[in-house]
């Protein structure tokens, strides 16, 4: 097992609507994150939650919702999430991004498995 390491916890806060010219704007940050050769990247698409508008956005069932909260998370090293965030400079014009430092205990690729 690898020691725990410290790292960064990059997490963005979006809508499921939101686009990057024709395409969902979470694809097109994945895109960019495995482009710039990050760790990883996690879409989580939440099923209720409310931001800086105060209005509630909700999956219930007799209401189709195409904006839903959807978060990113990426983690690696902090000096390349450091770099990478000019990258999202241009791309989210609403949403919420924050940083934070974990610290890994695992990350593996047991191709066997």
């Amino acid at each position: 097992m690898n020691p725990p390491r410290e790292a960064q916890l990059l997490r963005i806060f979006i809508e499921e609507a939101y686009k990057h010219g024709h395409r969902p704007l979470y694809e097109v940050i994945v895109e960019k994150a495995h482009d710039f050769g990050l760790s990883g990247a996690t879409v989580l698409r939440g099923i209720m939650g409310f931001g800086r508008a105060n209005r509630i956005h909700t999956a219930r069932i007799l209401r189709l919702s195409e904006d839903l909260p959807i978060v990113i998370e990426i983690v690696d090293q902090p000096e390349r999430i450091e770099a990478f965030l000019p990258v999202l400079e241009g791309m989210i014009q609403n949403g919420m991004v924050t940083l934070e430092k974990v610290r890994v205990f695992a990350y593996r690729n047991n191709p066997e498995s």
